[in-house]
């Protein structure tokens, strides 16, 4: 049986995809387990037309805010473009791409071979139903009602719905801030 463990975070030097209501919750949890791991810089890079604003500060929980660097582009094609020139870069160790349109094969696949060539992560946040079949996986995440919570709940499910590999799989999750990481917890039935 494969481990959470085993898929996150997903494979090095590849592209990966993430949707669904938490693909937010998922790309900070992400970048800040590669960026701890590597302990290079993370780049958050979205469309300028996009008018909410990133606070570093609000990533303090699973990143430290001197570690984010948060570019816009002015379109969909020069988020992809940036994205690309970075992953081959290899100078940060992970690429957040907040991408509003589907990524086309062609871009996709220079995503993945850049992210070769620099050995850097890329990831991909999409629209439901908007992936690419260049991206190594797809995660869907969603959250979870917590009734057993008595504050904010961090319960999420993640689950694999695209893998090169073959593995899907989900999962039930819970951030932890003291520790900075994920812990995988019991099926709803179990808890």
């Amino acid at each position: 049986m494969a481990t959470f463990e085993s898929h996150f975070p997903p494979m090095p030097s590849r592209t990966h995809e993430a949707c669904g209501p938490s693909a937010h919750v998922f790309a900070y949890a992400f970048a800040g387990q590669v960026s701890r791991a590597k302990g290079n810089s993370v780049l958050w890079v979205r469309e300028a037309w996009n008018s909410v604003q990133l606070n570093p500060l609000g990533f303090e929980t699973y990143l430290d805010p001197q570690q984010l660097l948060v570019a816009q582009a002015p379109s969909h094609i020069d988020v992809l473009a940036s994205a690309e020139e970075v992953l081959r870069s290899g100078r940060v160790a992970l690429v957040v791409m907040e991408l509003s349109q589907s990524v086309g094969l062609t871009e996709g696949r220079r995503l993945q071979l850049a992210a070769q060539q620099g050995g850097s992560m890329g990831l991909c946040i999409l629209p439901e139903g908007m992936g690419s079949n260049a991206a190594q996986t797809r995660w869907r995440c969603t959250p979870v009602f917590d009734p057993q919570e008595q504050a904010d709940s961090t319960l999420q499910k993640w689950e694999i719905i695209k893998n090169k590999s073959g593995t899907l799989r989900e999962w039930y999750v819970k951030w932890d801030a003291q520790t900075r990481r994920i812990n995988v917890v019991s099926t709803t039935a179990q808890r």
